[in-house]
């Protein structure tokens, strides 16, 4: 998806952290009750220190729809967070991305026209009626939109378990997308084997798929993935096991599957926050997941050791845009009275995004 986001003034280009703390507080200050500054786990501290609440996509998302009650939403996160925020919230609410580059190379994979096209070649072959689709949060408010019209809900890495319990309730097949590690470790958290899935590839007719495949398989996995959780392997773990044969591996679910299976601990950002907090003062904890929480979490807990489990170490890039400069930008631009980067998804997008959203939300 191209997104424009232009340069910023001298002002901010060329601000020190002390001007930008200052126009931060400033602005923050002025516009008080007004406003609400959400901070995904994954930002960077300069830009996390000016969060009213953090969490991860799950917990950000019941955060918003519980806050019809401000003017203006100021997301740090990526764009398809910004957009479920704009879907969650009112009409009267204001919803601000500070950088509009801040995207999502794993919500990219999956696009409508695709995935259209996808669910008419599933169409051909098996009874549709019966495919529950199922997008992940980390997608374009136009693939809610689809899932909501077409039966299914979203899922979070929080509630995916719950959330694909609850579509093979209703159906004897789930297309999946977009990232096709969290669907096959839940998948296999479920008893479902390896065997009942396939890895459909959008690239290719079929999927690459043989028209049997498409009718055997309970999970149609989507062949995307994170470009962050892809990096870990089972050598990581094997290097810090025989430097640390005592320490604990914890691992997200986007990970694959050879990673999953490997780690002692596996799940969402909330549940490694979590893991975190529960593990034993003097422990070796390596985390398979975006380097600015696991140094935020080794900061915030330095009676246990907290390290990536990569030691290359690589940033979500796209979360990585926004910074305080651009943060500082939008902020100042509300004070004036200019709503900068304003998210804003169409009416017909919103009410079925709003149908798959609050479907994810009720599911428990």
């Amino acid at each position: 998806m191209v997104r424009l986001q232009g340069p910023l003034p001298e002002r901010y280009a060329t601000a020190s952290p002390a001007e930008l703390e200052e126009m931060i507080a400033g602005a923050k200050a002025t516009l008080g009750s007004r406003l609400l500054v959400l901070g995904h786990h994954y930002q960077r501290d300069e830009v996390m220190r000016w969060a009213d609440l953090r969490g991860d996509s799950f917990g950000l998302s019941r955060m918003a729809a519980e806050r019809g009650d401000v003017e203006f939403l100021v997301f740090c996160g990526v764009h398809f967070m910004a957009e479920s925020a704009d879907v969650l919230t009112g009409p009267d609410v204001k919803v601000v991305l500070p950088d509009l580059n801040a995207g999502c190379s794993m919500a990219d994979m999956a696009d409508l026209d695709s995935v259209e096209e996808a669910w008419e070649a599933i169409a051909a072959v098996t009874d549709i009626d019966r495919v529950v689709p199922i997008t992940y949060m980390n997608s374009s408010a136009a693939l809610k939109a689809f899932v909501g019209r077409n039966g299914g809900a979203v899922c979070t890495s929080s509630n995916a378990r719950a959330v694909l319990t609850w579509a093979l309730s209703r159906g004897d097949k789930v297309l999946f997308f977009p990232d096709q590690h969290l669907g096959r470790n839940t998948g296999v958290q479920l008893g479902y084997g390896l065997d009942q899935m396939r890895v459909w590839d959008p690239r290719r007719e079929r999927g690459g798929l043989e028209e049997r495949e498409v009718k055997e398989a309970t999970l149609l996995l989507w062949k995307g993935h994170c470009s962050v959780h892809q990096r870990f392997t089972p050598a990581n773990i094997a290097a810090f096991r025989a430097e640390h044969p005592d320490g604990i591996v914890v691992a997200h679910p986007e990970c694959s599957h050879e990673v999953v299976l490997l780690a002692d601990q596996v799940g969402s950002t909330d549940f490694i926050i979590k893991a975190i907090e529960a593990a034993p003062a003097g422990s070796h904890v390596a985390v398979a997941t975006e380097i600015h929480l696991v140094q935020r979490l080794a900061a915030e807990h330095p009676e246990v050791t907290v390290t990536s489990l990569d030691p290359l170490i690589c940033p979500c890039s796209t979360m990585f845009r926004i910074d305080a400069r651009h943060l500082a930008w939008v902020l100042e631009g509300l004070v004036e009275g200019e709503v900068r980067n304003q998210i804003t998804v169409g009416p017909e997008t919103v009410r079925w995004a709003r149908v798959a959203l609050d479907r994810m939300l009720e599911i428990v």
